[in-house]
């Protein structure tokens, strides 16, 4: 008999999941950012983890709910508003590869920005998204973010078809700047579901 999956928010003891998480959602680029960030003998998981247990920030535990099947973390959705108005004053202090999503992000004000949303691959396919999804729109209205907002590599053909299947719809692209050895090139999108 299948579990029926269980949702929390997460706690510090959670970021060694989160960074796993994060990284997998993020398709391997954040590790390679914290491979770049690491100190000598530090590894990139560990600022990973570092980012992770983090109190403020985009990737925080603060803002991250765990799906768990029985007592194994088995998906997780980071979300929190952003900025209304969104300033772009310090756009070029961010690095190259993330300005593009800084960009979409700021055509999206007040929205609920679901940031990460990942599944351990041994999790995949048990609706487990769909229903964080759902998450990230209650949590939103309660909020009175007037939308969510996700942003997907138009490569992702899997993800895509779930947020159009919630209810999101592209809204703009700009071009992914992506490492040279990067098996998959093209947009980001940035997708909307508007909520009032």
């Amino acid at each position: 008999m299948a579990l029926e999956p269980t949702f929390r928010a997460a706690s510090l003891a959670d970021t060694p999941a989160l960074t796993i998480l994060m990284d997998i959602a993020g398709e391997g680029i954040p590790n390679r950012l914290w491979h770049e960030m690491a100190e000598p003998g530090q590894s990139a998981l560990e600022v990973g983890r570092e980012r992770a247990r983090r109190q403020e920030g985009g990737f925080s535990y603060r803002h991250a709910t765990l799906a768990l099947l029985g007592e194994e973390i088995a998906a997780c959705l980071v979300g929190y508003p952003l900025d209304d108005p969104y300033d772009l004053a310090s756009l070029d202090d961010v690095p190259k590869q993330f300005q593009p999503l800084v960009r979409l992000e700021a055509q999206a004000p007040g929205s609920w920005y679901v940031n990460v949303l990942a599944t351990f691959p041994e999790f995949r396919r048990l609706g487990l998204g769909a229903k964080l999804l759902k998450i990230a729109e209650t949590t939103a209205r309660e909020a009175g973010a007037p939308a969510c907002c996700i942003i997907v590599g138009s490569w992702n053909d899997r993800a895509a078809r779930l947020y159009q299947h919630a209810g999101y719809e592209t809204t703009a692209s700009e071009r992914a700047i992506l490492p040279p050895d990067f098996s998959h090139a093209g947009d980001w999108l940035l997708m909307i579901r508007p909520l009032l």
